[in-house]
Parts: C-alpha cells; sequence; structure tokens
C-alpha cells in the first residue's frame, strides 16, 4: 500500500494527493519498472561542481525512488547504474563510480532489509573492483529472504555482450545435445539472458531529455512502454514518478496486435 503521508506537508497537499494516490492504485501498476538515470554530470555543471558530486546526489535519487516504488506496489525496479561504456569516461570519474555502491550499500542497506526489499545484480560484475564486488554480493546475501521489492542493479551491463553471452551459450547447449534447434523460439532465447527471473520490463523511464536506449535491456524492450522525461536524475522526484506511472496507465499495451474496436 503507497504511503500517501509521505508525499504532502499541507493540508492542501493531502487533499490534491489523496485523490490522486487513489485513483493511481486503482489502475494496474507496472510490475517492472526500469530506470535510466541519467544527467548526474550535467546537474553537477549547472552548478559548477565537479562531476562526483552530480552522481553523490544521484544515489539520494535511487534511496528516494525505490522507497516511493516500493510503496506504489512496483515489485522490480532495475537501474541502470553502470554500463560496459562507462569505462571510457575519465579514469578519475571511473574509480569514483567504483566506490559508489560500497558506499551506498552500506548507508542504506539497513533500510533496505527494513522496507523489505530483495537487492540483486545483472552484468558482468565479477569485473568490478574486488571491494564493489564484495559490497554488492554482501547486500544480495544479507537481503535474499526478503519478498518485497527486487531492486535490481545494472552493473557492468551492456545488452548487446548480454545477447552474445546468450548466443554462445545457447550455442553450446546445442552442441552438447541439452538443446535443440528446433525448440529455439522468443521464450526459450529470453530463459538465456540476465533478466530471465525478472521478466520483461513494463515501463521504461529515462530522465535529463535524450531519446535513446544507450544499448540497455534491448531484447527486453521490444514492447515496453518508454516515458522521456526533461529532468536531470538527481531532480527527479516523487512526483516525477507517478506521472511516469499515470503516463503509462493511460495507455493501451497491445503487444502488436489490436484491442477493442479494432479487432
Amino acid at each position: 500500500m503507497f504511503n500517501k503521508m509521505k508525499l504532502w506537508n499541507t493540508s492542501k497537499e493531502k487533499e490534491i494527493y489523496g485523490e490522486r494516490i487513489d485513483k493511481i492504485l486503482s489502475h494496474p501498476i507496472p510490475r517492472h519498472v526500469a530506470i535510466i538515470m541519467d544527467g548526474n554530470g550535467r546537474w553537477a555543471k549547472k552548478r559548477t561542481l565537479p562531476r562526483v558530486a552530480g552522481h553523490r546526489e544521484g544515489m539520494k535519487t535511487v534511496k528516494k525512488i525505490t522507497k516511493s516504488a516500493n510503496r506504489l506496489g512496483v515489485k522490480i525496479l532495475t537501474l541502470y547504474a553502470f554500463s560496459t561504456e562507462n569505462w571510457k569516461r575519465p579514469k578519475p570519474e571511473v574509480d569514483f563510480l567504483m566506490k559508489l555502491p560500497e558506499q551506498f550499500l552500506d548507508s542504506f542497506l539497513p533500510e533496505l532489509i527494513e522496507e523489505n526489499v530483495k537487492v540483486s545484480t545483472m552484468g558482468n560484475i565479477e569485473q568490478l573492483p574486488a571491494s564493489t564486488v564484495k559490497a554488492v554480493k554482501e547486500a544480495v546475501e544479507r537481503t535474499k529472504n526478503n519478498d518485497g521489492l527486487i531492486l535490481n542493479f545494472a552493473l557492468n551491463y551492456g545488452s548487446r555482450s548480454e545477447m552474445i553471452a546468450a548466443i554462445k551459450h545457447l550455442s553450446h547447449d546445442i552442441k552438447n545435445g541439452t538443446l535443440k534447434e528446433e525448440d529455439i523460439d522468443e521464450q526459450c532465447f529470453s530463459q538465456y539472458l540476465m533478466t530471465d527471473s525478472l521478466g520483461d520490463p513494463d515501463l521504461l523511464i529515462r530522465t535529463s531529455g535524450e531519446l535513446r536506449l544507450s544499448n540497455f535491456m534491448l531484447w527486453q524492450l521490444a514492447y515496453t512502454e518508454l516515458y522521456f522525461v526533461d529532468v536531470l536524475w538527481p531532480d527527479f522526484s516523487e512526483e516525477h514518478l507517478l506521472e511516469a506511472v499515470e503516463s503509462y496507465q493511460n495507455r493501451s499495451r497491445r503487444y502488436g496486435g489490436l484491442i477493442g474496436e479494432e479487432i
């Protein structure tokens, strides 16, 4: 149940948000929400701050949106935290980004446990620094029995490399006889992807105004509802999340077919 008390500070806001949340909760909530968290560097530049300040502020937004999504009833929240292309950034920035998961989980893990959130990851995390891997694996282990929102971090993740790895794995299984070529279909291929246990996102949100997918879950997003917003990630609020969910609820998901009078 969404905790409406955390959204308002005045009686007027209570009146507005109370009716609004009730309406949102009366319609289907996206089961799996994925977010491309973009704009940390630009947020810092606008304030003449170093880029790392934007990443630090962005982590505060992760905490806020995770709690809000959990209260709304979202089952899975996948956050694009570090892509395979991000290694190309300046070394000081990459070094800082590698420390962020450890700092974030160290301060936020008790709250995640209290909120019954389960942490998971996808991507080649073994290629990350040992201290980062240790922090991530500890968070996964300590929350493995939680059955609330799944907070899934895409770390050192790239969709093209994911699909290539899936094809190699699939090819290997054909060669050793555990899979027949005629059994390969979309469902079969999806089982070889990192999201096998999560399912495809219902809603993708990208912040900062950029209109591209940036090598993020290209297979999984085939029929996902896309929502682009000009707001930089550190400024993304509970209000913006509600607007994204409302936009999702006002769309007709056809999956390539027709519905209603158009059939």
